[in-house]
């Protein structure tokens, strides 16, 4: 009798109710190896390529391509490479099938959710190492506590602080356990709207536009002639390494689509990002009571600043990147604004963890500065670039764009003088930020020009009152317009 085992629809990060399984990597009663790409599971934020944990055959694919499943729901059943079950064993296991958690999993069987296991015996609790930390090293005292009670060597550390100092933040990163998500993340949306007669996998249209490959050309090796993945990369030439251009922090590059015919319409399915967008702005708009707070700030100083970086080293941080900081140490003296709100609970943190808003070609999604009050404008700027390049490309961790405690929301580059952000549930607040303009402003009874940018605070009126935002609004653009306090 083979020994048959379910392959459920994983669950990575604490929001994922579902997924969607993209695309079956190996065939119906084909083995395959540990290590291979055996699925593509696509969620709200990224798609997850699935490596098989040991050898193994599916005698059964449950799910199908493109359908969507909750997590916890069986999607294809499992058994040693070596196994031959019969299709009667294959049934009988499917029919007997019981989701481990019928809460999120509930279309997997109708079935009542099994009794209660017993209770388990406490763990011994975990002995904390001792370590000394030398009393000239470079780090911060709240660091240096937190590191002696968690018992974490700081040698491996890379502070982030002015001149390395290693920072509260860096230890808590540091006491973290490692986030496992199952494999790369990319992106396999296809890109243009020639390839949909193609019979090819959706990252495999999407490597064709990227690489200039004919898929026309290729004979497919998958299900049924179906062009792969593998198909595509053994047509793709090697090019040589180019340096990267700097990416800015929130724009996107402008998207082509195909006009439709006149007097026709074309309808176009959400994608899962697309719905889970959706879902968060219309319940954040309809529950949260949302009020404004405007102010129009000066940045001639940051100019000047960026002036000066850019003869000096030949590259400067974005404006985006000054504001992101002085947001940081507003949040820092206004703790009543870096929050999150939970029912009937206010969550305030003590770090300024804040969400940056980056326009991919699948949708909006806010990767997170960790500790912007402790890192320096440079620091920001290389994290921003990176974490805006890897959301552009499908690679965010869960644990990069999950949760924050404050958002900003920058269109000022697409030309948007003023607009009012829609609050990142469950943040309390986002900052919306407008484009620079020159305009007349009196200064000291005598008419001057000045770059003047407009801001506008969105904030929910359950945990912020209107002073407390009005205060944080007047630190924040005396941050602004005094950016040596950013740099001191």
């Amino acid at each position: 009798m083979a020994n048959l085992r379910a392959f459920a629809m994983p669950k990575w990060g604490i929001e994922m109710t579902e997924g969607v399984v993209a695309e079956w990597m190996v065939k119906e009663g084909v083995p395959f190896k540990k290590g291979d790409i055996i699925a593509l599971i696509e969620t709200d934020k990224i798609t997850n390529e699935v490596e098989a944990e040991a050898d193994g055959m599916f005698p059964k694919l449950v799910a199908e391509t493109g359908g969507t499943y909750q997590v916890g729901e069986l999607i294809a059943v499992l058994a040693g490479a070596e196994e031959t079950p019969s299709a009667d064993e294959v049934s009988a296991f499917i029919s007997g099938f019981k989701p481990a958690d019928t809460a999120v999993a509930s279309k997997a069987g109708g079935s009542p959710p099994p009794p209660p296991a017993a209770p388990k015996a406490e763990p011994a609790p975990e002995l904390v190492k001792t370590v000394t930390i030398a009393a000239d090293a470079n780090i911060s005292p709240a660091a240096r506590a937190l590191a002696e009670e968690k018992g974490i060597d700081i040698a491996g550390i890379a502070g982030s602080g002015e001149g390395g100092r290693i920072t509260f933040q860096d230890v808590l990163q540091a006491s973290l356990p490692p986030v496992s998500v199952g494999g790369s993340p990319v992106d396999i949306a296809p890109v243009g709207e020639t390839l949909g007669e193609v019979f090819a996998s959706p990252l495999a249209k999407r490597l064709a536009v990227q690489h200039g490959v004919a898929l026309a050309s290729l004979s497919g090796t998958g299900p049924k002639g179906r062009i792969c993945k593998a198909d595509v990369l053994a047509k793709v030439k090697p090019e040589p390494v180019a340096e990267a251009a700097p990416v800015a922090p929130a724009a996107a590059a402008p998207m082509a689509f195909a006009r439709p015919a006149p007097g026709t319409a074309e309808i176009v399915k959400m994608s899962s990002m697309r719905k889970a967008i959706a879902k968060a702005l219309s319940h954040s708009k309809s529950t949260i009571p949302h009020f404004y707070l405007r102010s129009k700030v000066r940045i001639d100083a940051i100019l000047g600043l960026r002036a000066q970086a850019k003869a000096a080293t030949g590259e400067a941080p974005s404006i985006n990147d000054y504001i992101v900081r002085a947001c940081g140490l507003a949040l820092a003296r206004h703790p009543d604004v870096n929050v999150q709100v939970h029912g009937d609970e206010i969550h305030r943190f003590g770090s300024a963890d804040i969400s940056v808003a980056v326009a991919t070609d699948k949708g909006l999604i806010t990767p997170i500065v960790k500790g912007a009050d402790t890192l320096s404008v440079a620091a920001i700027s290389r994290e921003v670039k990176a974490l805006a390049e890897k959301a552009r490309n499908g690679k965010l961790q869960p644990d990069e764009f999950q949760g924050g405690s404050f958002s900003i929301s920058n269109l000022g580059m697409f030309g948007i003088d003023q607009f009012d952000a829609i609050i990142n549930p469950p943040q309390g607040a986002i900052l919306a930020v407008g484009a620079g303009v020159r305009q007349p402003i009196e200064i000291g009874n005598a008419l001057a020009f000045a770059t003047i940018v407009e801001m506008s605070l969105s904030c929910d009126h359950r945990a912020i009152d209107g002073a407390v935002g009005a205060e944080f609004i007047r630190t924040l653009k005396g941050l602004i317009e005094e950016p040596k306090l950013l740099v001191g």
